[in-house]
């Protein structure tokens, strides 16, 4: 069984966790997600809260293909209000910060943020493995080819579920000698990835599990579900529904999503079907 240790608080991941998103953005992929207005945020804050999200991940930049990118300075303005408003109004809730900056992650752990979820692996900005490691709290660390502007463009693989583990095994080692004990390990669904590359992920995740660390999947609403269903982000529900399903019960430990009571109801179904 895994746990994680933050700030002197522990959460046990003996059963899978729910990351809710917050994007403090007017640009990410899915508009439902989508807020800059400081009454909205504590609206969509106080329901993820009280829905029962275990982590709530907050985020200031989008990492779409194309999306703007921001300075440090202003992707801290962004999101500093939800973590002082969280962490004032619920302060034993879990909250994870979602960026590639040493400066942004910094005054979120100083405010009590239990986790960093960096998609970038360390490679945006050398300075935030030594924060992670000084603050010695858990570190989400994903697998992306390529960088948010150009990762889609012709991502190519020989053997796409060994790479990214291979990636895995090598970056494991990068981060233990950088000091970070806590890792989490996210396989990145659709950063640098065809539908092909992303479907056979999915069905071999399980083959992570012999990285010894827990497995995050962020599958919510994403192009692998509504571009396969000739739909949309904001129809791609209940495909999100059905791929969770598929993801936990091929090792996931903790679900990143937009919807937290179905993620909810997938884990209580699971449950029951792995009993």
């Amino acid at each position: 069984m895994y746990s994680l240790l933050a700030h002197g608080r522990k959460m046990d991941l003996d059963v899978p966790r729910i990351m809710g998103v917050v994007n403090c953005t007017d640009d990410s992929f899915y508009a439902g997600s989508r807020s800059l207005e400081n009454g909205k945020l504590e609206d969509k804050l106080s329901l993820m809260h009280e829905q029962g999200a275990d982590i709530i991940d907050i985020g200031g930049r989008s990492s779409r293909p194309g999306s703007r990118h921001l300075e440090d300075q202003e992707e801290l303005d962004r999101v500093a209000y939800s973590i002082e408003y969280v962490k004032t109004h619920y302060p034993h809730q879990w909250c994870s910060i979602d960026t590639t900056s040493a400066v942004v992650a910094e005054f979120a752990l100083s405010k009590g943020v239990e986790i960093v979820n960096d998609i970038s692996s360390g490679k945006l900005d050398l300075r935030l493995w030594p924060v992670v490691s000084h603050w010695r709290v858990p570190y989400v660390c994903m697998h992306m080819q390529g960088t948010p502007d150009t990762m889609q463009f012709n991502p190519q693989y020989e053997h796409v579920v060994e790479e990214v583990l291979l990636f895995f095994k090598e970056t494991m080692g990068m981060l233990n000698h950088a000091g970070i004990e806590q890792v989490i390990i996210d396989p990145g669904f659709g950063f640098g990835k065809t539908l092909e590359h992303n479907y056979q992920l999915l069905k071999n995740l399980s083959e992570l599990k012999e990285l010894n660390q827990p497995i995050l999947t962020g599958l919510s609403r994403k192009s692998m579900i509504y571009k396969l269903l000739d739909t949309t982000s904001e129809q791609a529900l209940n495909g999100t529904t059905a791929l969770n399903t598929v993801a936990l019960l091929n090792g996931a430990d903790i679900l990143r999503v937009h919807d937290v009571p179905e993620a909810r109801e997938v884990i209580q179904l699971v449950k029951a079907l792995n009993a």
